[in-house]
């Protein structure tokens, strides 16, 4: 297993820098440029009264647009060696300090979202496997069916219209991550206040994750339950709970297990949406303003770490399949 691990996370690399120049080439390729954004700020390196073909040279040559393309990438990719993401376009901050500000927030509501689909997911997916055709499964599949339909943008604004202080409730803030006086309470008034603000932004990522996953779940386990061995078990006397949670689930757990690694960049790019929607100041936000300001190292480095988690989350689907299945080896 050692051996393998080695092997795969080296596999990165290669990965990671063909990703990387694919994205690369699709931000060139994409409509707009940093220099028409720079005019349309009004600035021009101090020269507003120059001629514009002059400001626009010079904002070439300051941000090295004037380089073919390949050039761009392979200083881009040598700077990236170093783990220098470059200067952001719009405020010349760092790009890696942008996204360490950022990626805490994101990867704070994307774990509370993968806990929640996973804990409530698996335990629904287990009883309507067990109890299929029933009257509560029926119902469990319309409601799982309807929530996954819902798109997260239009759930997310309808519940700021129910909750959020307009005509009907106010029981959640809207916006942020503290009200605007949190920083005088004291930390446990702080830290119920904070998780008071995620409660929307997290049930807007959980819903649709939960009711695709508790199909996965539901379907593995119906799968699993018609095996010889769950058969033979309960024709020996075991307790129906014991063969159904201590052996059959476990075995079932192999498809919801092959959705993990794609679940966490599946989430980030979902909270894009979510959120510019309640202004939280993480990766999807920051990848979506600088999409907006065609802020290319911006998009290239939010671009890179969703690579990274991505191939980051196969290694550890591969690691998980080994826990769940002693069956599997990888010497």
């Amino acid at each position: 297993m050692k051996a393998y691990l080695i092997r795969r996370l080296l596999l990165i690399v290669p990965a990671l820098i063909g990703i990387s120049a694919i994205s690369f080439l699709a931000v060139q390729l994409a409509p707009g440029s940093p220099i028409y954004m720079v005019l349309l700020s009004g600035r021009g390196n101090g020269n507003e009264g120059a001629d514009t073909q002059k400001i626009i040279e010079d904002t070439k040559r300051l941000y090295g647009l004037d380089k073919p393309v390949p050039v761009q990438y392979a200083l881009w990719l040598g700077r990236l060696a170093h783990l220098d993401f470059g200067n952001s376009y719009k405020d010349q901050r760092p790009v890696r300090e942008k996204i360490l500000e950022a990626l805490p927030v994101t990867l704070e509501l994307n774990v509370l979202s993968i806990l929640l689909i996973y804990l409530i997911s698996i335990p629904i997916g287990v009883y309507s496997a067990v109890h299929r055709g029933n009257k509560i499964d029926n119902a469990l599949t319309v409601l799982l069916f309807l929530l996954y339909s819902l798109p997260s943008f239009f759930a997310a604004m309808l519940l700021m219209l129910l909750f959020c202080g307009g005509e009907y409730f106010n029981w959640f803030p809207a916006f942020g991550l503290h009200s605007l006086e949190a920083d005088s309470w004291s930390w446990g008034r702080y830290l119920l206040d904070h998780f008071w603000h995620l409660v929307l932004p997290v049930l807007c990522l959980t819903y649709g994750g939960l009711a695709g996953m508790s199909r996965y779940a539901r379907a593995g386990m119906i799968e699993t339950i018609r095996q010889d061995y769950v058969r033979t078990a309960l024709a020996y006397g075991f307790p129906e709970r014991t063969v159904i949670y201590k052996y059959a689930m476990r075995n079932s757990l192999i498809p919801i297990i092959t959705l993990a690694g794609t679940l966490l960049p599946a989430l980030i790019g979902g909270s894009i949406i979510i959120e510019q929607i309640f202004s939280i100041p993480g990766m999807g936000r920051l990848t979506f303003q600088a999409i907006l300001a065609r802020d290319y190292p911006v998009v290239m480095g939010t671009l890179t770490f969703s690579a990274l988690l991505t191939l980051l989350g196969l290694v550890l689907t591969d690691v998980l399949y080994a826990m769940v299945d002693p069956r599997i080896k990888y010497e």
